[in-house]
């Protein structure tokens, strides 16, 4: 809100603030939270136009991983998953995939933040020898009770998301996918706080 029509907290040190600062904060962030999506969607339409020398754009890989999954019969939090894996590029050129899972983290179950926390180093089986890395720096994780999904992520939707010709969904059409997984919070400290039915 305009810091001219809305009443602010009166701490200038949060060593100070009071339940009545703090109910004042709250009421303004449940519903700067519950667009969360929105602000998600915007960030990763930043990514059309950037190649980054790759065959299509960082947002076509993002819809057409997306795309992929969603016609492979996946559920909604998988295909929004596939949608955002690589939404960090923008801002982690060196670690693009925790910067994926920290904005997933508190709306996706453990299994799907694993996959997109680690897929960089599972989808190096396909390039890290071109670049000098090890191409089974992936076998670290072996074992693991998530490698053969995010294995599976790799192979099925991410690994071949490069095509020009592919037809992928609009993003309009995940829109709703991702406004519905953002306004639901799994697991967050904030929760109890700020969600009404937590």
């Amino acid at each position: 809100m305009d810091k001219a029509t809305s009443k602010h907290a009166a701490f200038s040190d949060m060593a100070q603030s009071t339940t009545e600062d703090w109910a004042i904060i709250i009421k303004e962030q449940t519903p700067f939270a519950a667009n969360g999506g929105k602000r998600v969607l915007e960030h990763l339409r930043l990514l059309e136009g950037d190649y980054g020398g790759f065959p299509v754009d960082r947002l076509t890989h993002c819809l057409q991983t997306a795309t992929r999954a969603y016609r492979d019969g996946r559920d909604a939090d998988y295909v929004v998953m596939a949608l955002l894996h690589d939404i960090g590029d923008t801002l982690g050129a060196y670690n693009h995939p925790d910067i994926a899972a920290a904005i997933i983290k508190p709306f996706v179950s453990e299994e799907l933040h694993w996959i997109v926390q680690h897929h960089g180093i599972f989808q190096g089986k396909n390039f890290f020898h071109h670049i000098g890395l090890d191409p089974d720096m992936r076998e670290q994780f072996r074992g693991h009770k998530y490698f053969a999904a995010t294995e599976e992520f790799i192979d099925k939707y991410d690994c071949p998301a490069f095509d020009p010709e592919y037809d992928s969904l609009a993003i309009e059409f995940f829109e709703p996918m991702v406004m519905e997984l953002f306004a639901r919070p799994l697991n967050s400290i904030y929760k109890a706080a700020m969600v009404k039915d937590a």
